[in-house]
């Protein structure tokens, strides 16, 4: 049966291609974790296998119920990671790099230095909280199933034991502290708060020293115990410095829009805004206040403020290609005045498809792009038809009067829409006061409602009426009345005093 999800059918032949994937990269897994486990026993391996091969294969048989039920998972709870195999790729990544480095860690330093919220840290900001939270379980898990029967590291079967628990503590507390952090030196202090957690566990864990006597080490139980907690500091800020080095390559080899990147991408230094700002002042200006117009809309319904901010900086990015046909960016010249309004039409519908593909020729995340390409959806552009049917007495077809679509697709990519079109409406007719503004934005909106612009995204009448309202009291805030200052003019009298007098 199938099952309509995240804008599409999901079909049996979709179950049938993630599962193979997830297979795949699986046996990957597989192949990497006997690689690194074995390299060293290569001489002796028979010997070896016959010995230890029962615990090894338990081993293989555990990983592969741990990633089954890894699978049913994003099966039942976000088939739309299942359905790219770019982001089934990404999420194997994160953990065989998780394996290696907490193998080379455990193996040639100690148990307790690994980098235990590393995985939690990346998941969290790559895809989700709710997939961070289970892929600590499952990281957790995998890893001590691979130490307990392997032995992968040397250590005693408490140490294993204490590795789960703090593995498992610290990645969760690094999941529910993460939506704090803001910028990445942020996370750093991330990794040194879960130093307090895993140390304290640590401390609790290996306070049976005191009853067992000395350590095998010759070190006093309380040498013993701090040293261990000096790892464990190691192994929480090491989290953190070693997710502040990678994650940049994920979000470059994958694509992915993190809350870090989103940041860089929408500051005023970022290549292609730094060009528009140049370019074409007027569409970055007005590039500048749809973006805090969409970041008001986008709290009103709970949209994801960032996306919606950084979406609607890049809405008009297409300009760049014919800055100066667009009205914002003219003088008193219009270059439209020696056009045929079908040339004008086509010239203007052209911003979308030209911000799309800058977009993706930059490299820059599919968000913003489909965002660009959806802004206008398939509206008529009212001005060049209206001079044409001036022009003609015969029929004209609209079509050639409008853009070429895709209608919206998201609920932000309609809120950029909304907000594109009534800041520049409410400018249009200077509408200063609440009641102007909000007869002018209630226009809009029931224009494209008309034009059903909002058919294939899911954005509601409760939804709309919530913008119509953060519109009405944010364009309200900037443009608002001013009083009119008097001219006064400001001369110096002999005495050295400053007297003023109006003109």
């Amino acid at each position: 049966m199938a099952v309509k999800q995240f804008g599409r059918t999901w079909t049996k032949r979709d179950t049938l291609k993630s599962a193979m994937y997830f297979l795949l990269h699986f046996f990957i897994f597989i192949v990497l974790a006997a690689g690194v486990l074995l390299f060293d026993k290569l001489s002796n391996i028979g010997p070896y296998m016959k010995e230890n091969g029962a615990d090894y294969l338990y081993a293989l048989f555990g990983c592969l119920l741990l990633i089954t039920i890894m699978y049913f998972y994003f099966l039942f709870e976000n088939k739309e990671l299942l359905s790219r195999g770019k982001d089934i790729t990404m999420l194997f990544t994160v953990l065989d790099v998780y394996f290696l480095i907490c193998w080379v860690v455990g193996a040639k330093i100690e148990l307790y230095a690994r980098p235990v919220a590393l995985l939690s840290l990346l998941i969290f900001v790559l895809v989700g909280r709710r997939e961070a939270i289970f892929m600590t379980v499952i990281s957790s898990l995998l890893i001590f199933v691979i130490d307990t029967f392997t032995c992968a590291a040397s250590a005693s079967a408490k140490e294993y034991y204490s590795s789960l628990i703090i593995s498992f503590s610290s990645g969760m507390i690094a999941i529910f502290f993460c939506n704090k952090a803001k910028t990445r030196f942020a996370v750093v202090g991330i990794g040194v708060f879960i130093v307090f957690p895993i140390n304290f566990i640590i401390f609790l864990l290996e306070i049976s020293t005191f009853v067992d006597g000395a350590t095998q080490t010759g070190l006093s139980d309380f040498q013993n115990i701090v040293i261990r907690m000096g790892y464990g500091f190691g192994g929480g800020v090491a989290s953190a410095v070693i997710f502040l080095f990678i994650l940049p390559i994920f979000e470059g080899m994958f694509n992915r829009l993190t809350v870090f990147r989103l940041r860089e991408l929408t500051s005023s230094d970022a290549k292609i805004l730094k060009k528009l700002k140049e370019e074409a002042p007027g569409t970055y200006n007005h590039s500048v206040m749809v973006a805090q117009l969409s970041e008001a809309c986008a709290a009103a319904i709970g949209e994801n403020v960032d996306y919606a901010r950084a979406a609607a900086l890049y809405h008009d990015v297409g300009k760049l290609h014919n800055p100066e046909h667009f009205t914002e960016n003219q003088g008193d010249y219009n270059l439209h005045d020696e056009l045929s309004p079908e040339l004008s039409a086509d010239i203007i519908r052209s911003h979308a498809h030209d911000g799309y593909t800058l977009i993706r020729n930059h490299h820059l995340p599919e968000f913003f792009a489909d965002v660009a390409l959806q802004h206008h959806g398939t509206m008529p552009i009212r001005y060049f038809y209206a001079k044409a049917l001036k022009m003609t007495d015969g029929e004209l077809n609209i079509e050639d009067f409008s853009y070429l679509g895709p209608k919206p697709q998201t609920k932000i990519a309609a809120i950029v829409m909304i907000c594109d079109a009534s800041e520049a409406a409410v400018r249009a007719v200077n509408a200063r006061t609440p009641e102007a503004a909000e007869k002018a934005i209630r226009a809009v909106i029931e224009e494209r409602m008309d034009l059903e612009q909002f058919a294939e995204c899911d954005i509601t009448l409760g939804d709309l009426t919530k913008i119509r309202l953060a519109l009405v009291n944010t364009l309200t805030g900037v443009y608002h009345h001013r009083i009119k200052y008097p001219n006064i003019k400001y001369k110096r009298t002999e005495s050295g005093k400053t007297k003023g007098e109006n003109e």
